[in-house]
This record gives structure tokens, C-alpha cells and sequence, in this order.
């Protein structure tokens, strides 16, 4: 004998409908029951969690990007741009070797470049202004660029903040200039003027060959 007992529906917070038939079946080993369920999925799938008052939570884990922040296509932080390089002046240093004065540095015409024994190298920092630097020039740059080197070490090149704020380069902190009264490309009249100002080598030190009568040279 068969009997049907008990159809029971449930809506749970209208998401889904769920019926059950439960039948029981009698014979003479005993009774047996045997559970049908069907769910209510076709409704659930049309309607969206917007329906229901509650967004979709993110998934467990899963760290959103903080507002504002760039990410790249592969949804990783993207990197910060590189930065740019100094530009490049069309101020020149040039080693060369000359007949007897040996190793010095000269610009892109040729001028012999000094130094000053009253500026200080660290920190750089130059100590000829005004009607000095008017005898002295000093060799200059426009502001975050750098000289075309030709046999100077990069490394020991640089830039000082004048007082009127122009950039003045350097070789190991010393500031370079040209010497207004030198007669041409190539030469030194301004060799060891004033036991103070000597042609620059290289690597920054003095030069002390070819010193005038009377100049002795100054302890390295």
C-alpha cells in the first residue's frame, strides 16, 4: 500500500522555493523512505543580488586596489616612470695632452680651464664673483644639464650654485673658469696668478708645470 503523506513548501527570504515529496512505502521487510528535493535555482538565476537589498561580496581574499591607484594590465601597482636623464649642454670638456704643460682640460673652443685655490671643494663652492668673474669666467651650464666630456671622468664632474644662481661646473668639487687675458685657444697666461690659480688637470688637481718666475708651486 502506498500512502502520500505531507507536501510541504518553503520560501526562505524569497530566494528560493524548495519542494518535497516524501513517500513512504510499506511491505513486509518494513517501511522505506525515500526523499525527492527540488530547488528553486531557475528563479535564484534570474534574479540579480541587487533584487534582494545586498551586493556580491568579493571573494574571500581578494584585496580590491585602493581608490585612485594605477594598476597595470596584469592588475599589479604600476610602476613609477623612470627618470628623466640630465640634458646634455653643448658645454664641452676635452683632456688633452699639451707640449709642456703635460695633462690639462679645456673647452669645446679650445680654452684652457683653471682653478681657484680660494674656492673650496666640499662642499663645492666658489669664491670668485663679481669683478673677479669677470677676469675669471666661469664655465657654466643651464640649470639640471650636464657637459659633453671627452676623457673626464664622469664621476668626478658636477655642478656648484653660483651666487647669482647660475650652475658653475665642476672636476672633484672645483669650479672651473677661463682666463680673459689668455691670447688664444690652446694657451695659459693665467698660470699661476696670484700663487692662486693654476690650470686644472683631469682628475682635478693642479697643474703645476710652467709656472712663472717667482710662483713656487703649492703643497699638494
Amino acid at each position: 500500500m502506498i500512502r502520500r503523506n505531507r507536501i510541504a513548501i518553503a520560501v526562505a527570504g524569497g530566494m528560493a522555493t524548495v519542494l518535497a515529496l516524501v513517500m513512504w512505502s510499506t511491505n513486509a521487510v518494513g517501511v522505506q523512505g525515500t526523499t525527492v528535493a527540488q530547488t528553486g535555482s531557475a528563479v535564484e538565476a534570474a534574479a540579480a543580488p541587487g533584487d534582494y537589498g545586498y551586493d556580491t561580496p568579493a571573494a574571500a581574499g581578494t584585496d580590491a586596489p585602493a581608490a585612485g591607484a594605477q594598476t597595470s594590465a596584469a592588475g599589479q601597482p604600476a610602476a613609477e616612470p623612470p627618470a628623466a636623464a640630465p640634458e646634455v649642454s653643448n658645454v664641452r670638456l676635452v683632456a688633452k695632452t699639451v707640449d709642456k704643460m703635460g695633462e690639462v682640460v679645456q673647452d669645446g673652443d679650445g680654452r684652457t680651464l683653471y682653478r681657484f685655490d680660494k674656492d673650496t671643494p666640499k662642499p663645492p663652492v666658489s669664491n670668485c664673483n663679481d669683478a673677479c668673474a669677470v677676469t675669471w669666467p666661469p664655465l657654466v651650464v643651464p640649470a639640471g644639464s650636464t657637459p659633453q666630456l671627452e676623457g673626464v671622468d664622469p664621476a668626478l664632474v658636477g655642478t656648484l650654485k653660483r651666487a647669482d644662481g647660475t650652475e658653475q661646473v665642476t672636476i672633484d668639487g672645483w669650479g672651473l673658469y677661463t682666463y680673459s687675458k689668455d691670447p688664444g685657444p690652446g694657451k695659459w697666461a693665467g698660470q699661476g696668478v696670484g700663487g692662486t690659480w693654476f690650470v686644472i688637470q683631469p682628475n682635478g688637481k693642479r697643474n703645476v708645470e710652467c709656472l712663472p718666475p717667482g710662483v713656487t708651486a703649492p703643497a699638494a
